[in-house]
């Protein structure tokens, strides 16, 4: 199956494998952690998930905030400019009026990418320094108001039975301590107790939805540049923004081990990089105007992002 359209019918990113042949850092290869401490580190074993500090400069994530109104064509000072209709009809439901923008390829998404910290994050979190970055989208997640509604909701990006060796992770690009501008939300507890949970389940659940009636939602608290990772396994979603007036803005930014025997995979993430080429999946619609292809060149990648493309080998 061809790795562009490999997840036609699950929300997971498919410009990386679904699941990985190495398994996450359990310490047992002693490599020293690069930037989690050894609180960040059990909390990360314990909840889920963990959020790496200043990961990017703020004034980065800034200049990738303003680039991104510009690519949507709307005015961060003129609310009457943010609810214009989607371009694109999105697969994924849960995710109308949610603000996904999609754009893959700029040159300030790679430049996050390729950022040391935030490599070095992804290196703790796996044990090992041979990554592959997904090639993701970012969001632009506006206030709620009367003809532009959308639930909160709950949901894993990979079947969690097949117990995939998977991270995913979102780097905001602008404050996000307001528990009402909506954000990032996750369940820790069924993290913890999804064995347990199982069992109480009908036959014929939703392997991609859980129930969380009676369940605790955490609602993670960030700031422009700080980057959030969470183990796959989490089950995760967007909150509604229901600030009246804040924009939550956020880069979905992953990595998971390098697949350097998988010629066609590589191929195709080289290709996606130097035509500015979206993932075809599920969850991603792509943009119609084709502005990557037609207003933007292809993104200058450092000797770290060439290899965290694929262009260069470990």
């Amino acid at each position: 199956m061809a790795p562009a359209n490999a997840h036609k019918e699950i929300p997971g990113n498919p410009s990386t494998a679904k699941s990985s042949h190495l398994k996450l850092n359990d310490r047992s290869n002693v490599k020293p952690l690069k930037v989690l401490s050894e609180d960040d580190w059990k909390f990360w074993i314990d909840n889920g998930y963990i959020v790496i500090k200043n990961a990017v400069p703020k004034e980065q994530a800034e200049r990738t905030a303003r680039f991104l109104w510009e690519f949507e064509e709307k005015d961060p000072g003129n609310p009457e400019t943010w609810y214009a209709p989607p371009r694109a009809e999105i697969q994924m439901k849960e995710l109308t009026n949610t603000g996904m923008v999609e754009v893959y390829n700029h040159q300030y998404l790679w430049d996050n990418r390729q950022t040391q910290r935030v490599y070095d994050a992804f290196c703790d979190v796996w044990g090992t320094d041979k990554l592959w970055v997904t090639i993701d989208r970012a969001n632009l997640n506006f206030p709620m108001r009367p003809g532009f509604e959308y639930k909160g909701f709950i949901h894993w990006d990979y079947d969690p039975e097949t117990r995939p060796q998977n991270v995913q992770g979102v780097l905001a690009l602008a404050d996000q301590t307001d528990e009402n501008m909506g954000g990032f939300q996750c369940i820790p507890e069924l993290y913890r107790n999804y064995d347990t949970w199982k069992l109480a389940q009908p036959a014929d659940r939703d392997h991609f939805k859980p129930d969380v009636n009676g369940l605790e939602l955490v609602k993670v608290k960030m700031e422009a540049g700080d980057l959030l990772i969470f183990n796959s396994l989490e089950p995760h979603g967007i909150r509604p923004n229901r600030s009246g007036d804040k924009v939550r803005i956020a880069q979905y930014i992953a990595m998971m081990p390098a697949q350097e025997d998988n010629e066609t995979l590589r191929q195709w993430r080289i290709a996606s990089w130097r035509d500015r080429i979206a993932p075809e999946g599920y969850a991603f619609p792509g943009d119609p105007r084709k502005w990557e292809q037609t207003k933007y060149h292809a993104a200058e990648l450092s000797p770290l992002g060439k290899k965290l493309l694929g262009l260069d080998s470990w």
